[in-house]
């Protein structure tokens, strides 16, 4: 027998204030533990990152998939995949204002700002800064045979450790990891964001369940060609393997094991029993992949403090920037505050999950890349949480318009 809506609905305010009374709730806290831990772990055992990075599946030589960071980040994406209701996803088309509010936001502006004001604050004015000379060391492009000395975009091919690299400006590998955030919209987290906003719930899990399979097709494409005018490598068949492993494999393995467990347990133990377990999950992954990014990042991190400075710096523009937009567009199309407030925060948020995945395989563990998509996580929680204060003391805007529920047709009451 179907549930009332207000039941789902009061499980989904319940797991999302149980997310948030322990792990989300400090998630800045344990990142920063995790960031010192993994330095001093560095500069303690610095082969012990070196060693698991080399733990990989290679293909024509060339490592492609570190095994280490696929296994945490499957279990960082298989929770956020498996709390989606697909059949929700049809519904959208009730509340066509805010779903395409979001999505062109996502899509058609938010890469583009993000690639802009990266390029000018990484390539123009801390340039000196990071250094004009210092370089990085990422992996080659999959399925390229380069020889040594032989150029590819603005990196030349050299011997590091017995391994053929790239060997690339520094900020240019800065700048390829924000280019993967900004192609990344939306995680899981955004849910809580909306719920503590007191926003359209339904709204948000749609527009969750939208973006992912969005990301199936756009990513791909939106981070090739980012990546090429950054003239950084474009391996376009690493970028579609991670897709699949990071993206699809756990996106299969939700919505088969979502209907398995419902069947077979029902839906109310799915939701009170079920999901709160993931949680931890989901965190304890994405904290052993931080400890292991920056066990390797340590030497640079500390010769030079404020590289995490440098890098925060525009993310927290492009955040700001992206919410201003997608709220004053909201205001603009007359939504019901209900609606606005997660339209914006889900364009503002970034799925760091696939950004760090995609970051690692591409380029390399001790990319300067992956270390960018991390400051995004840094950064993620508390000024996510700021926003969401703006969010609220900002509900009279809104006034005019009503704030009951236009979304999804999801009672409230």
């Amino acid at each position: 027998m179907a549930r009332p809506p207000q039941q789902d609905l009061a499980c989904a305010r319940a797991a999302a204030t149980g997310g948030i009374g322990f792990f989300e709730r400090w998630l800045t806290v344990w990142v920063l533990l995790c960031i010192a831990g993994g330095i001093v772990l560095g500069r303690l055992a610095p082969g012990i990152a070196r060693a698991l990075d080399g733990m990989a599946l290679s293909v024509n030589g060339a490592p492609v998939v570190s095994i280490p960071i696929a296994v945490c980040l499957f279990f960082m994406m298989y929770p956020i995949m498996v709390k989606i209701d697909f059949a929700e996803v049809v519904q959208a088309g009730k509340s066509a204002k805010p779903v395409a509010l979001t999505l062109f936001i996502n899509w058609a502006v938010k890469p583009f700002t993000m690639y802009g004001i990266a390029l000018l604050f990484l390539g123009t004015l801390f340039y000196h800064f990071i250094g004009a000379q210092a370089v990085d060391l990422v992996k080659l492009p999959f399925g390229l045979d380069l020889a040594l000395g032989d150029t590819y975009g603005a990196g030349t091919v050299v011997i590091h450790e017995g391994v053929k690299m790239l060997e690339v400006p520094l900020w240019r590998s800065y700048l390829a990891g924000c280019i993967l955030l900004g192609i990344a919209p939306c995680t899981a987290m955004v849910l809580v964001w909306g719920y503590l906003a007191r926003g359209n719930d339904g709204h948000t899990l749609v527009m969750v369940a939208i973006n992912s399979l969005t990301m199936l097709v756009l990513y791909g494409v939106l981070g090739g060609f980012l990546l090429g005018v950054g003239r950084l490598p474009v391996p376009w068949q690493a970028l579609l393997l991670s897709i699949g492993i990071y993206v699809a494999l756990p996106l299969v393995a939700g919505y088969f094991s979502r209907r398995w467990i419902i069947g077979a347990r029902g839906e109310p133990w799915f939701r009170a029993r079920f999901l709160p377990v993931l949680t931890p999950v989901t965190i304890s992954a994405l904290l052993i992949t931080l400890v292991l990014l920056f066990s390797f990042k340590g030497e640079v991190i500390t010769s030079n403090p404020l590289t995490i400075v440098w890098i925060a710096i525009p993310l927290f523009i492009q955040t700001v920037v992206i919410f201003a937009l997608g709220y004053g567009l909201a205001k603009l199309l007359k939504l019901s505050y209900r609606d606005a407030a997660p339209s914006a925060m889900i364009g503002a948020s970034n799925h760091f999950e696939v950004a760090i995945a995609t970051a690692v395989m591409l380029f390399g563990l001790s990319s300067g890349a992956a270390l960018a998509t991390v400051v995004g996580v840094l950064i993620e929680v508390p000024v996510m949480l700021m926003l969401v204060g703006i969010c609220l003391k900002t509900q009279h805007w809104f006034t005019g318009e009503g704030t009951g529920d236009q979304g999804l047709g999801i009672s409230t009451e």
